[in-house]
């Protein structure tokens, strides 16, 4: 890697896109004169017919095309010289993109952080019954949620619905601000070789299938049922899960990766990995209260409050 961050490289952009530049110009500048090659015709023309009657003009381009073109070359090395461009140099302004993200983020923590910051004073529940704080809420879900979960909140395999009262570790206000701010790891072992063979892994899936009243057949999962002790840890012995540990329950009928046999076989020997990313650093406490209660509010409807 030190190959990459050597000087030559810097040297190297520059020459490169100094010559490209000048090299445009000289173009240029060579195609501007009128040519005439020994021998070719006096009209004006380069002697080169096609279609019997179309003939190429030896003339140059207009003059207006050309000063258009020379203008371009100007502002290109005026805007290398004021603006980063050429390599490391970083321009006689001194612009950056970073620095000009930073003052958007302060003026628009200028303009909107007293409102966010009302809106942090109070509880979840309260900020899911305000209307205004409910539209911020939707705009913040949409931008930074939508692309797991769905626009309409319903998610995806592998990616929960958010508008049902199915929560993995709760659903309660504060836990699921904890969530958006710090993140979930989801992690269901491979129990492959915990349940047993092949032929266990297909009962226990039935098995897994009965408890929600799917269609199952009933042999492998009465046969299903003995082996299921291995997974008891994490989804207790009713099955309703733990969600304490994010465990889900196997008793209803909601599935996040699908709910065939086959696809519960691939779980048990696989195990599944899920990553919920941590928005606390990145949104700040108060976007993530304001997201929060409007997520809380896709699965606990609220009377709106009338906008004062």
């Amino acid at each position: 890697m030190s190959d990459f961050t050597s000087g030559f490289w810097n040297i190297y952009i520059v020459v490169l896109s100094l010559l490209g530049i000048i090299g445009c110009g000289v173009l240029l500048y060579s195609q501007s004169k009128v040519k005439v090659e020994p021998g070719a015709p006096a009209d004006g023309t380069t002697g080169h017919v096609w279609d019997e009657d179309l003939t190429e003009l030896n003339t140059p381009m207009p003059r207006w095309w050309m000063w258009l073109f020379y203008i371009t070359i100007v502002f290109a090395l005026a805007y290398l010289f004021l603006y980063p461009g050429l390599g490391t140099y970083q321009g006689k302004l001194g612009w950056k993109s970073t620095g000009q993200y930073e003052e958007e983020l302060k003026k628009a923590e200028a303009d909107y952080g007293p409102l966010f910051n009302k809106y942090l004073s109070q509880d979840i529940k309260t900020v899911a019954a305000d209307p205004q704080a409910n539209a911020i809420g939707q705009r913040l879900f949409l931008t930074y949620c939508a692309q797991c979960h769905g626009s309409d909140a319903r998610g995806n395999k592998g990616f929960p619905n958010l508008t049902d009262k199915d929560w993995l570790y709760g659903g309660d206000p504060d836990i699921i601000k904890t969530t958006i701010m710090h993140g979930r790891n989801g992690i269901m072992p491979p129990m492959g070789a915990a349940v047993g063979s092949e032929k266990d892994i297909e009962n226990v899936a039935h098995y897994v299938l009965s408890l929600s009243g799917s269609t199952s057949d009933p042999v492998k999962s009465v046969l299903g049922k003995a082996k299921f002790g291995a997974c008891m840890a994490c989804h207790g012995a009713d099955a309703k899960g733990n969600q304490q540990l994010g465990a889900p329950n196997l008793t209803d009928k909601i599935w996040l990766y699908g709910g065939s046999a086959d696809t519960i076989m691939e779980t048990i020997r696989k195990g599944r990995n899920n990553t919920m990313p941590a928005f606390g650093d990145f949104l700040g406490e108060s976007k993530v209260h304001v997201l929060s209660a409007y997520i809380w509010s896709l699965s606990n409807p609220q009377p709106q409050a009338p906008v004062k």
